[in-house]
């Protein structure tokens, strides 16, 4: 079974910076993306940051410029660098591993959530 661990969320000023992290665990042999979503009250989720296995990367309009995300593919985790944070960027961030191999020999991927972390950005 496969588990994401999210950590590295809290309450932070407008204009400071965030690190959060996103580790998976278990029999895990590949992972095609990792990806960071944030859902803030009364809204969908939506994405924010998107990394393959590659290290290409993609960002929502809002965090270009301002996040940065990477990957360690030997440890499974991916972080997401937040700075010059924002009031509308309060949410909570989830990370999302698409694409695992955890079966060689079948072939079949699937996709992990974690279980979320809060970003409060006060004013």
């Amino acid at each position: 079974q496969v588990q994401l661990v999210e950590s590295g969320g809290g309450l932070v000023q407008a204009g400071g910076s965030l690190r959060l992290s996103c580790a998976a665990s278990g029999i895990i042999f590949s992972v095609d993306a990792m990806v960071w979503y944030r859902q803030a009250p009364g809204k969908q989720r939506d994405l924010v940051a998107i990394i393959s296995s590659g290290g290409r990367t993609n960002y929502e309009d809002s965090v270009k410029g301002r996040f940065t995300i990477s990957r360690d593919n030997a440890k499974n985790t991916v972080y997401l660098q937040m700075n010059s944070l924002k009031p509308e960027d309060t949410a909570v961030y989830y990370c999302k591993a698409e694409g695992v191999l955890t079966r060689l020999l079948s072939g079949r991927k699937y996709d992990y959530w974690g279980q979320g972390t809060q970003v409060t950005v006060s004013s």
